[in-house]
């Protein structure tokens, strides 16, 4: 055990807001009406795996410009701005969280998801699928090649509207402890006005979802990156959802 830090950092519990959040309409629905089941008594099989060592990727897994195309087909590249995501799944003092799968999925340069239950009327890309994987190296870095998603109108209010985001999953060591949170991007105005961003009333939980400009990351005449850090314990954490 390190010296220099608590073994364990309590959860901080007001970090969460309220499942039933009226403002956000979508949780009257969805917030639980009974108690939460524990799982201090869990299952092995809910206490162990999925182990990701042996899992094969694809080439361009985690290159959502080329990994929806097919060989022979004359659909071009997917359009809107050309983007890298990338970033290092750590812990709370800033350990490397290597051989994690992370996930993620998102909508179009137009804000259109690839689901049949998207009704927006922007239209699908024929080039792009919106999902990408990879997994995280010996130090706990992860990188996802892809194009920045468009903002969307939902019926939360008459005129609402989600902020360009990525949606990210972080599997834990078993599949009880899968954690999912949002990206969004630095300087984005619709950050604050979204209700599912407001929430959160503390600033600081925002924060650890908007990723930062990396201009050192960004390759000349071809895309800028973004990086977006992942604190999976302790004070620093990314807010995650529940």
């Amino acid at each position: 055990m390190s010296q220099k830090y608590p073994y364990f950092i309590a959860r901080d519990r007001a970090w969460q807001p309220a499942q039933y959040t009226p403002r956000y309409k979508t949780s009257v629905s969805r917030s639980p009406r009974q108690a939460l089941v524990s799982i201090q008594n869990a299952s092995p099989s809910e206490r162990s795996g999925p182990v990701f060592d042996g899992l094969e990727l694809g080439q361009y897994d985690n290159d959502l410009l080329m990994n929806f195309r097919t060989e022979g087909s004359a659909a071009g590249m997917p359009v809107g701005e050309r983007i890298i995501m990338h970033g290092r799944v750590i812990d709370q003092f800033g350990k490397p969280v290597p051989n994690t799968l992370v996930e993620m999925w998102q909508a179009n340069a137009g804000g259109k998801y690839r689901h049949k239950k998207d009704g927006y009327l922007a239209a699908l890309d024929p080039s792009f699928g919106g999902v990408g994987r990879c997994i995280t190296d010996a130090d706990g870095r992860y990188r996802f090649r892809t194009v920045r998603p468009g903002p969307y109108p939902w019926p939360n209010d008459i005129n609402t509207w989600r902020p360009a985001h990525i949606h990210v999953s972080v599997m834990g060591p078993s599949i009880s402890t899968r954690l999912i949170t949002q990206m969004y991007f630095e300087g984005d105005p619709l950050i604050p006005l979204c209700p599912i961003v407001q929430v959160l009333k503390d600033p600081d939980a925002v924060e650890t979802m908007i990723a930062r400009l990396d201009m050192a990351m960004s390759k000349p005449m071809d895309c800028l990156a973004y990086r977006f850090d992942i604190v999976v314990r302790g004070a620093l954490q990314t807010y995650f959802e529940e």
